[in-house]
Parts: C-alpha cells; sequence; structure tokens
C-alpha cells in the first residue's frame, strides 16, 4: 500500500486500531464532532449519562437547525438544555437560525485532512473540503467526544473518475441523481465514494459539498473529495486560508471498485416518488402540474445554488399555482445573497423565505398539498416525510426547480432557451464573502460549574437491561425491503420536539407503517418482557437518528431479523443492546408471521462464541419450526450488547479507572503511526 489514494491517507493517518482490510473493523482517532438539535439533545443526555467533563476532540459543535418552530415551549426548553450543555461539556454551540449544520461547519470549521463524525446522516457533506466525516449514531458520536476511537468495518474504496464539464443547465445536484440512477439506495453500502479526475477542476468546493451530502441517499459510508486548489480557494474566500492543506491521491494508486461520469453527456435529472433512487431524466416526465417548490436544504446549501434560482426568475413571476419556498442555508449566505441580487431577484419573483435551517427537508414546515407535486433540492423523499400523507415529493437540482416555478409544471430547464429566450447564467464566485460568525458561542474554558438547564419535556435516559440468555417474545411486525428511519420513527413537526423525552416518542414508533404499533408493544412488553420485528433488505436505511433504535427498545424491542441493515441502523441497534440478526436463508423470510412467538435459547453463550442462533417459531395454532440465523458483530461490540448498550460499558470502564488508560494507550499507538 505504498500508493494511497485519498481515503487511505486519511484513515492511515488517524487508525488507532485494526487493520486497512475492507470488512474488518478498524478503530480511528476522531479530530471533530458536529451535533444538530434534532440528535443533539440526545446525544447530551448521553454524555450526562456517561459523566463527561470536557469534550476530547480539536472542535466540537452543537448546532441548533431542526426544531426551529416554537409553537408552544418544548423546542425552546431544548435550546436553553443545548446551549448549557455545550457550555457544560466544552462544545462550540450555534445558536437557532444561524444556519443548517453541514455549510455552516463548511465555512467555519472544516479542515482537510482532519476527522468527523456527526449524528446527521449528511455529515459526509464535509468531504467536499478533504475531510474523512461520517454520520453515525449519537451515542458513537458520544463517545469520540469523550475521546473514544471511532469504530467500523474498514470499507472498499470507490473510485469515481469525472471527466469533461457540465453542460449549460445541468449542475453538480444532477451528478449525484446519476449515481443514484446507476446504483439506487444501496449501491454505496460497505463502501468510502472518492471522486478523482480532470473534471474536478470544474466543480467548485460548494459543487462538492452537494454531491458528498448524497452519498449518504447511496448507503455509502462517506464520500471523499481531493483537498486541491479549488478548496484552497474556498478557504480563501471564507478567510481561512491558513486552514488549507494540500491532500491528493498518490499517482497510480488502486481503488477497490471503479466507475466513470463523464461530465458532458448528463441531462437533468429527477428522483420520483418515494425514493432517491427512483430516478429519471427531467424530460421523461416534464409537463406535470405541482404546487410547490423548495429551494434549499443541505443537499443544495451554496450560494450558487440560490444565485442561479435567483437569476432564472429575474424579473419574471412564478406561477400562481406554485408556492416557492426558499430555505436559505445560513445567516451567512443571506447577507451574500442580498450583496449579488439573488434575495431581491427571488422575493420580486414571489418567492416565501423561511428560516435559515432544515425546514421542510426534514418536516418542519412547508408541508405540500395534498395528492400534488412538490418539487425540491433536498436529498430525501421517503413517504410522509414532508408531513403530508399522500405526498409526491421529487427531488431536483436549483436549475429544474426555478425553471418549473416559472412554469407551474414540470419544465426541464435546458427549455427556458426556448420558452424564455434565456441563456444559462454562470455565478461567478466572489474572492470573499460576507463572513457572519456572531451567532457562535464558543465554549468556555471551564464548564464544570455549569448547570443543565432541562424543561418538562426533557427526560433523562432510563437504564437499558443487559441481554438475556432466554426470551418468548411475539413477532410485532413483518416488512419488507429498505424500510428506512422515517418509517421506523416518524419525523415531521409532530414528532421532532419530543427527541429529548423518550416517553413520547417511543408513540409514534412504526406509526407510519402500523398505527397500533405502540399499544400491542406496550402489551407484549407486559405480558413477555419485549418484541422482535422482521425485515428484509436494507433496514434503517436513511436518517442516522439513533430514536430509531432506542425508542424500539424503550418499547421492549429484543432483537430485528433482517437479510441485511443499513451501516449506521445496525451500529445504533447494538449500541442500543438490540441484537441485529441476519438470515443464513432468506427463504426463512415466508416462515415468520407477524404475531408469531419467537423463542431465543442459550442465546448469550451463541452470541459469545459466534455460534448460529436458532429462532424456535411457535405458530398460533401451537405448531413449531426451527431455523438459523447469525450476526456479524465485533468482539467489542458483542461486549456493548451483553451489557445493554454503550452507555453501561461506558459507565463501567470509568468505575473501574479504565478509560484513562485506555486513552493513554490510543495515544501512544497513534504517535507510533
Amino acid at each position: 500500500m505504498s500508493k494511497l489514494n485519498v481515503t487511505q491517507k486519511l484513515i492511515k493517518e488517524h487508525l488507532l486500531k485494526g487493520e486497512m482490510i475492507p470488512g474488518k473493523e478498524i478503530g480511528i482517532k476522531i479530530d471533530q464532532a458536529l451535533l444538530q438539535d434534532a440528535t443533539g439533545t440526545l446525544v447530551q443526555l448521553e454524555l450526562e449519562a456517561m459523566g463527561l467533563e470536557k469534550a476530547q476532540t480539536e472542535v466540537a459543535v452543537q448546532y441548533v437547525d431542526h426544531n426551529l418552530l416554537q409553537t408552544d415551549f418544548k423546542n425552546a426548553d431544548d435550546h436553553l438544555f443545548l446551549l448549557s450543555a455545550a457550555q457544560k461539556f466544552g462544545l462550540w454551540y450555534s445558536r437557532p437560525g444561524n444556519g443548517v449544520s453541514h455549510p455552516v461547519h463548511m465555512e467555519r470549521f472544516g479542515k482537510p485532512g482532519k476527522t468527523m463524525v456527526g449524528s446527521d446522516s449528511h455529515t459526509p457533506a464535509a468531504g467536499s473540503l478533504g475531510m474523512l466525516a461520517i454520520g453515525t449514531g449519537g451515542l458513537d458520536v458520544a463517545a469520540a467526544i469523550a475521546g473514544q476511537p471511532y469504530f467500523v468495518k474498514m470499507p472498499k474504496v470507490w473510485g469515481v473518475k469525472l471527466t469533461g464539464n457540465l453542460p449549460d443547465w445541468v449542475s453538480a445536484k444532477d451528478v449525484i441523481l446519476e449515481m443514484l440512477r446507476r446504483h439506487d439506495v444501496k449501491g454505496g453500502v460497505g463502501k468510502v465514494i472518492e471522486y478523482y479526475g480532470d473534471g474536478l477542476k470544474n466543480l467548485s468546493a460548494m459543487d462538492r459539498h452537494v454531491i458528498a451530502n448524497m452519498g449518504a441517499e447511496l448507503g455509502a459510508t462517506t464520500t471523499v473529495f481531493p483537498s486541491d486548489n479549488e478548496t484552497k480557494r474556498f478557504l480563501k474566500s471564507q478567510e481561512r486560508e491558513d486552514d488549507w492543506r494540500e491532500l491528493v491521491a498518490d499517482e497510480g494508486c488502486e481503488y477497490d471498485l471503479h466507475e466513470e461520469i463523464i461530465l458532458d453527456e448528463l441531462v437533468p435529472l429527477i428522483a420520483l416518488p418515494t425514493s432517491p433512487g427512483n430516478v429519471v431524466p427531467v424530460s421523461e416526465v416534464a409537463g406535470k402540474s405541482i404546487s410547490q417548490v423548495v429551494i434549499g436544504s443541505s443537499a443544495n446549501p451554496g450560494l450558487r445554488d440560490f444565485w442561479v434560482a435567483g437569476a432564472i426568475v429575474e424579473d419574471k413571476s412564478v406561477s400562481s399555482d406554485v408556492s416557492f419556498d426558499i430555505n436559505p442555508t445560513s445567516r451567512q449566505i443571506i447577507q451574500n445573497m442580498i450583496e449579488n441580487r439573488a434575495f431581491a431577484n427571488l422575493i420580486k419573483a414571489g418567492a416565501r423565505f423561511h428560516q435559515s435551517g432544515c425546514m421542510g427537508c426534514i418536516g418542519m414546515g412547508q408541508a405540500p398539498a395534498s395528492g400534488t407535486i412538490s418539487l425540491r433540492t433536498m436529498p430525501r423523499n421517503f413517504p410522509d416525510r414532508s408531513g403530508t400523507k399522500d405526498d409526491q415529493v421529487h427531488l431536483c437540482s436549483p436549475e429544474t426547480a426555478a425553471a418549473s416555478a416559472l412554469t407551474g409544471k414540470i419544465t426541464d430547464p435546458r427549455d427556458m432557451e426556448k420558452l424564455y429566450n434565456m441563456k444559462y447564467p454562470k455565478f461567478e464566485y466572489p474572492e470573499f464573502q460576507i463572513i457572519k460568525e456572531d451567532m457562535l458561542v464558543a465554549p468556555p474554558e471551564d464548564g464544570s460549574k455549569v448547570e443543565l438547564q432541562k424543561g418538562p419535556n426533557i427526560k433523562s435516559l432510563p437504564y437499558i437491561e443487559p441481554m438475556q440468555d432466554k426470551y418468548s417474545v411475539p413477532v410485532m411486525l413483518k416488512m419488507g425491503d429498505n424500510i428506512s428511519t422515517d418509517e421506523i420513527l416518524k419525523a415531521g413537526a409532530e414528532v421532532l420536539p419530543f427527541r429529548s423525552n423518550l416517553p413520547e416518542i417511543s408513540k409514534f414508533s412504526y406509526t407510519v407503517i402500523d398505527e397500533s404499533f405502540y399499544d400491542r408493544a406496550m402489551k407484549a412488553k407486559g405480558e413477555h418482557g419485549g418484541h422482535i420485528v422482521v425485515a428484509k433488505d436494507n433496514y434503517a436505511q436513511g436518517s442516522s437518528r439513533e430514536h430509531a433504535a432506542i425508542a424500539p427498545k424503550y418499547l421492549g424491542q429484543v432483537a430485528v431479523i433482517a437479510n441485511s441493515y443499513a451501516r449506521i441502523a445496525w451500529q445504533n441497534l447494538v449500541n442500543f443492546g438490540i441484537l441485529p440478526l441476519e438470515f443464513l436463508d432468506i427463504a426463512d423470510y415466508e416462515k415468520i408471521d407477524q404475531d408469531d412467538q419467537i423463542i431465543f435459547r442459550n442465546l448469550r453463550e451463541d452470541i459469545i462464541n459466534r455460534n448460529n442462533i436458532k429462532v424456535i417459531v411457535r405458530k398460533a395454532n401451537g405448531d413449531k419450526l426451527e431455523f438459523e440465523t447469525k450476526h456479524s458483530m465485533s468482539d467489542r461490540q458483542i461486549n456493548i450488547l451483553l451489557k445493554g448498550g454503550i452507555i453501561n460499558e461506558f459507565k463501567e470502564r470509568i468505575e473501574a479507572n479504565e478509560l484513562g488508560e485506555d486513552q493513554a494507550k490510543d495515544a501512544e499507538e497513534a504517535e507510533t503511526k
């Protein structure tokens, strides 16, 4: 491995445990941590449960960008709690309305060559700066903030060569939609996607952000770009040129997998409901009437994205049939939009401006009308994510979105030349941008005297019992392929305010699939001590939200049996003491029905010894059948699971005075590398 790609260089520089062999577990040193409020409330409660004194990462930032609507006390109380926790544990705090975590972090904190974990699945957006940035469950982030290595299976590195230049009316969103068109939502599982080639010189740092952000929709561990002259230009525009370092692949390096995208051949693309992988050319669906266009989110957060939309609608009015919504991604972006007249162009055309935050992307307002098409520059269009039960959300570029807002129907933006005699507007990046830092609150030197501010909606985490040896529990739900975290735990304005209140948020578990789930699960918990659920491939794809594990755990979930898992979800299940089992033979899926009784015997011994796990199925008529499953946990994960989760394991180490010794050992090992 003398000639390394960028991904291998980043991992090698930070490797603390394990070997860089694909599929083997590695532990890496983490430099930075990112938290957002929808997941961060739970992370801060986890830090409290762990007894943390001060963050051990170089930088950790608590953003408030999800729960911005304050219809009662809940979100406002969370904001006060998060500020107090950030002050107590030594994190930066990005105030409500400052902006979406990913672009703000890129503007103010991101550094080439650094590692980062974030409690948001779109954390890989920071890969645009030559970082190794991984979205993961909050417990893993909490452990990293406490100075522990981050553990993940060594991914394969998928080299995607970019050549040529994007045609007019085609932009970075179409690049990642092309990857989703080719490979769907499971294509990146177990892989880091690394982009290289001459085509990179034609993609700005924020263009790369768009591509890296939605690598999460491919199921990839993360996405990595080199740190080159364009990275340097971006950091210079942010007055952070000193943070730049060159980080490029060695000439002649190898990749585990290969792909090529000829940028010149791309066309405007669009993802149809209800999956980011359901991608077709815009021209195939052009002409369908729409009711809403939303521009913004972490998937298209850059100054160019808003400017180009403003340039398309300049001196025009959007269709009277369309709600034209703008989610500016940061206060800094707004100030620069005012400077370059994008703000004025959008307002004059009929745009509705909303707070700097995620907003409609996570169902925090801007729900579309029933049964109508909503075009969004956002990363996801899972069922009911928008807040409308029968939503028809389509994902597209700012160019397609703005053109369609004018016509009132899905419009190929290339048609603007004949419809409006318009040439493609070309954005020129300013040498320096207006910088906005006054809504970032720095941590104090010593936060030990800070008291956590807990309102009535903030509940400390309950104790999780260790894994038992025997269970007899019902099958609460049987599901199919690609079940998303939005389906496991409902998103949106109704649910998000309960992110710090486990008893309440658990009431929304699986309600998108079965509204009776909570009542049935609570009954099973009382009568049988818990339940299991069953699924097919790619269980729990989508968000990193660990609520999709801890809420079912609160309701008594003992195990999941599935054919395969999304990476983050699989880790989250283990971290909260839920056993992730895999079918040895997918045909056994047909042997299980909802309400069957599942019996496990000798479970702890079989888990430790890596024996196949016998599943005994008792039918309603008394018939019994058996089949075998397996688990893919590391020794470290087995230890965590058996103790009831990572919090229990971490507290045991603190009480045994083992933690500091391990940290010293990790640091020594890192120095020798």
